[in-house]
């Protein structure tokens, strides 16, 4: 196992709960933190990828940023999972629909992560990987879902390294192919929990239609997802 601290994370194992909570954005994480979490407490701030420790209906929980992309999310979550001990990491972020029946606001949990990245090339199997969400969590997270009645939607997803594909036609193949939602970080998350055994799961608020044009601004993905946060809190209190 590799010491800590690392170059990314200030911290020991002792600071962080049994799961976490993962948004790509810091200043998300700190929404969480500030308000959901009793006497959170700043673990990790280094690059300015801010993770808070505290408590929520009693069960200790982590929230701390992964950053924007596959790479990115690879190195946090490989520390977390190897290094620090963590169980189960809960991706919270936001998705652009590329199906009409998800909506705006609607969440998506990511049964399957599809991807263009070559992130499972490292891994140098004979076939080609099929990044899934641990049962487990998914199930879970559905039943908190089904609980506070929000729409939601559980299916395959798209991780995708283009943010700006140079292929005006991408999506339409996705769509041919029953995909719901594209977002840039699970399937490299599912990857590593996989390989280290432990339990992975991506939830998303769709913050953008990609196919009406319909968008939400950065400040209301940045503070306005409280019933996603409340699913994935839920669900973490379950698992500890």
């Amino acid at each position: 196992m590799a010491a800590y601290p690392t170059p990314h994370i200030a911290a020991s194992p002792e600071d962080f709960a049994k799961t976490v909570l993962m948004p790509g954005d810091p200043l998300r994480s700190k929404f969480i933190a500030e308000n959901f979490l009793t006497e959170a407490k700043l673990i990790n701030n280094v690059r300015g990828i801010q993770g808070y420790t505290g408590t929520y209906d009693g069960h200790r929980v982590t929230v701390m940023a992964s950053g924007m992309g596959i790479p990115s999310i690879g190195i946090y979550s490989w520390e977390l999972f190897n290094i620090f001990g963590v169980e189960n990491i809960i991706r919270i972020g936001s998705a652009g629909s590329i199906n009409n029946d998800v909506k705006v606001r609607d969440l998506v949990f990511a049964m399957g992560a599809s991807t263009n990245s070559n992130y499972a090339r490292q891994f140098e199997l004979p076939g080609t990987f099929a990044p899934v969400a641990d049962y487990t969590l998914l199930k879970t997270a559905v039943a908190q879902a089904e609980t506070l009645k929000a729409s939601y939607h559980v299916g395959n997803i798209l991780s995708s390294d283009t943010f700006y594909d140079a292929q005006e036609d991408a999506n339409e193949r996705w769509i041919a192919m029953g995909v719901l939602a594209i977002e840039m970080e699970t399937a490299g998350l599912y990857m590593n929990a996989a390989k280290a055994g432990k339990r992975a799961l991506g939830m998303f608020t769709v913050s953008d239609h990609i196919l009406s044009g319909e968008a939400l601004s950065a400040e209301e993905r940045q503070n306005s997802f409280t019933q996603m946060m409340e699913v994935a809190l839920k669900t973490a209190a379950a698992m500890d």
